[in-house]
């Protein structure tokens, strides 16, 4: 058991590391190349935030754990949605840009309503990962027309978070970018199989299932980038930005990250059928919840954030009183 503990705690922390580094050195190489601050914001760093999951999700389809690689993005986006949205909206009301609403929202419930609809059959093939990776394109794709179309204010506001590096024309520095992203990669890989040894050996120990330790423990340790993330931006004031990526690594976690990781397995990702019947919908009916939140008067009030935390915790609840 405690061996099984450290790998799992040491998965984590390189996990965490890793994907900071990843995500400091990607952004900061991509503005160096003249990428736009926008797309930078929402496709490279929201990407980047996913990359844990991605790790994990190919380790353990690579070992046959299907309900391991899918309860952790089921998981993963609910942790997302209800409690790094709700203590963000905690620490201060949350005001949303009026794209966030137009764009990452719509997108979000999309992706999770096409995901419900691929593991209806209680399997996640090949063809459903190509499905899912075509819309990943298309929605950065879509995300690149939109930048074009963005206002000077919130194109300076990208620029101050993603793009202030762009005019740093230094060979040295591009160089060590450049090895800040090979590294962060390299940890979060070593990581992920860390944590999977270590989540598969301590589900085997406790009796419960693949699943299980994929939508509670491992969600919500491939989900700390994004905390961490979102708890940075709440004290700095640049909020709308962190929630437009949060809702951007919601979506590449099912269009990317579970289409990727569906090509892995000749035979496609088999799920339990708790997983298609219970965990999926659920990840569905928060996705869809937050449309009514989010668009009443554009922003989330304490009491809302306090409401979606309360029900990260019944859904916790829930899942250890139905799946142990």
């Amino acid at each position: 058991m405690l061996a099984n503990i450290a790998w799992f705690l040491s998965g984590l922390t390189a996990l965490i590391v890793g994907a900071e580094v990843m995500v400091k050195g990607g952004s900061r190489l991509a503005a160096r190349l003249g990428i736009s601050p926008i797309v930078v914001g929402l496709t490279v760093v929201s990407i980047g935030t996913s990359m844990p999951e991605l790790a994990v999700g190919v380790v353990a389809a690579g070992q046959g754990s299907g309900a391991l690689a899918v309860g952790n993005i089921a998981g993963t986006n609910v942790v997302n949605l209800l409690l790094i949205l709700g203590l963000s909206a905690v620490m201060a009301p949350l005001v949303l840009q009026l794209r966030t609403i137009r764009f990452e929202l719509p997108m979000m419930a999309a992706a999770a309503l096409l995901l419900w609809a691929l593991a209806a059959d209680g399997v996640m093939s090949r063809v459903d990962g190509a499905i899912l990776l075509t819309g990943a394109v298309a929605y950065t794709a879509a995300v690149i027309l939109s930048a074009r179309r963005e206002s000077r204010e919130v194109f300076d506001e990208f620029s101050d978070e993603y793009g202030h590096v762009a005019t740093v024309a230094v060979r040295n520095q591009t160089l060590r970018e450049l090895m800040m992203l090979v590294g962060g990669v390299a940890l979060v890989v070593a990581g992920a199989d860390w944590l999977v040894d270590g989540a598969v050996g301590m589900a085997r120990e406790f009796g419960v299932s693949d699943a299980l330790i994929g939508l509670t423990v491992v969600a919500i340790g491939t989900s700390a980038p994004e905390l961490a993330t979102t708890v940075v931006s709440t004290l700095r004031g640049d909020r709308d930005i962190a929630i437009g990526n949060l809702l951007g690594s919601s979506i590449y976690n099912i269009a990317l990250i579970l289409g990727v990781t569906c090509l892995v397995p000749a035979h496609g990702l088999l799920l339990p059928s708790s997983l298609v019947r219970i965990d999926i919908p659920i990840m569905v009916i928060v996705a869809l919840a937050c449309i009514p939140i989010f668009i009443t008067g554009r922003r989330v009030s304490r009491g809302e954030g306090i409401a979606m935390v309360t029900a990260y915790g019944a859904y916790l609840v829930f899942l250890l009183a139905t799946q142990t």
